[in-house]
């Protein structure tokens, strides 16, 4: 990326921060230049970071400025970096991973389920398992095609005295294995609190320099014949598919000095398979929640010709 266009990015960024935010164009750039030259960051990846600090670390009005609230469904949110408003069950809470976190959880409302996470800092009103609400002035997030939204300082939250029949957003499909892309196997996640972003070359793009966290997935395309689609296994679906653990993973790359070979092995024991596959769609990805194997291709010179033509 040339230094023009680092600096029309830094000046698009600085436009859809309110005047509350209190920052130059020349502070993102500099923000910009470092994730991107430095540390090869891929531009949207640096310019989500950047922006989600910024929401983060200050107390933005999103009246403020060019912000304006939507009210949306679950189904609705597939961007990243938007003030919405929704209504909508808390489903499930999680225990969170750290002090910073003061909730953290599953909504859902009539089309879906979503990620929420609630900041200590921001000193809100704890939400009920089971109980319904309308939240206001939430900021929407995205990692890998799954979508999130954050509770902040500016955030109301309204008791809903309603029922909310949860939506299911999974979709069924079948298949086969045509492709394991870059990023499969064994991968090392950010251990910072509400990250799991994966590191690349010992950085997360968010965080700097991390030990990280091991973690087992496959980053594939099914293909039914007619249409491709790319899906996510994660840990605890990769490990069934593959017959490989996690332990099992570190072992083998440990004994290789190579992470690569858990991605072969993981690739010779799905690669051509077919799959029936059943999940949410987030972004360009079908996260895999359930899956039966359905036998294998008959003929493996298919698989090179269907991953070549995608």
């Amino acid at each position: 990326m040339t230094e023009t266009d680092l600096s029309h990015e830094a000046t698009d960024i600085c436009d859809q921060l309110p005047d509350s935010a209190d920052v130059e164009p020349a502070e993102i750039h500099d923000k910009l230049t470092t994730l991107v030259e430095d540390y090869q960051v891929p531009t949207d990846e640096a310019r989500r970071s950047i922006m989600n600090n910024y929401l983060d670390d200050t107390n933005i009005d999103p009246d403020d400025g060019d912000m304006e609230n939507q009210t949306v469904s679950i189904s609705e949110i597939d961007k990243p970096e938007e003030w919405v408003d929704l209504t909508a069950k808390v489903v499930e809470l999680w225990e969170p991973r750290s002090d910073a976190i003061g909730q953290v959880g599953l909504l859902g409302d009539e089309t879906g389920t979503i990620k929420f996470t609630a900041w200590a800092k921001s000193d809100l009103p704890a939400l009920s398992e089971g109980h319904a609400y309308h939240l206001q002035n939430l900021v929407t997030d995205e990692y890998q095609g799954q979508y999130s939204v954050k509770l902040n300082s500016t955030t109301t939250i309204e008791d809903r005295d309603q029922e909310i029949e949860v939506g299911d957003n999974s979709t069924e499909l079948a298949g086969a294995l045509v492709d394991i892309q870059q990023g499969s196997g064994l991968i090392k996640r950010c251990p910072a609190d509400d990250c799991t972003r994966v590191l690349q070359n010992g950085r997360c793009s968010e965080h700097g320099e991390q030990e990280g966290d091991f973690d087992l997935r496959i980053k594939g395309v099914l293909d039914d014949g007619d249409t491709v689609q790319d899906v996510i296994f994660g840990k605890e679906e990769t490990e069934a598919v593959s017959g490989i653990s996690l332990a099992e993973a570190q072992e083998r790359a440990m004994d290789a000095l190579d992470t690569s070979v858990v991605t072969d092995d993981i690739q010779d024991a799905t690669l051509g398979q077919y799959y029936r596959v059943s999940g949410p769609i987030m972004g360009r990805y079908l996260l895999v929640d359930e899956f039966e194997r359905l036998g294998q291709m008959d003929d493996p010179d298919q698989i090179l010709i269907r991953a070549r033509s995608m």
